[in-house]
């Protein structure tokens, strides 16, 4: 199953932390990683500003998913968390979230409130092993 990649990973990932890196390298070497234009507006701009074209090049290459916003979903989706006590959740996480859950694929971030929006939403988050 493909794996729809956050931010948060990759930016461990480009810092040479152990862990995210040897999951996202394994999930590259089997052609599993998946971002979106989100993802990579997160990431990009920073990556620019320190002159980092490979990185750019790396990320740039990966697959990427259509992003298509449903903003009832979204919006549902926050209720949901919130009922549930899930609070702070930004709608840049949200929106990835949704994404992930409408292109059925899991979610790797580093990010804690994944794990907990997994408990009240249709969202499979992978692990970092």
């Amino acid at each position: 199953m493909s794996v729809l990649v956050d931010s948060s990973v990759w930016i461990g990932f480009f810092r040479g932390v152990e862990e995210p890196a040897r999951t996202l390298d394994a999930l590259l070497s089997e052609d599993r990683v998946l971002v979106n234009e989100l993802i990579l507006c997160e990431l990009v701009p920073a990556l620019r500003l320190r002159n980092e074209r490979t990185l750019i090049s790396l990320l740039r290459d990966v697959r990427k998913i259509p992003l298509r916003i449903d903003w009832k979903k979204v919006e549902s989706h926050q209720f949901l968390c919130m009922r549930n006590g899930i609070n702070g959740v930004g709608i840049p996480d949200l929106i990835i979230a949704q994404n992930a859950m409408e292109a059925e694929v899991s979610l790797l971030s580093l990010d804690k409130h994944f794990r907990l929006m997994e408990t009240c939403l249709p969202l499979r988050c992978h692990s970092v092993e």
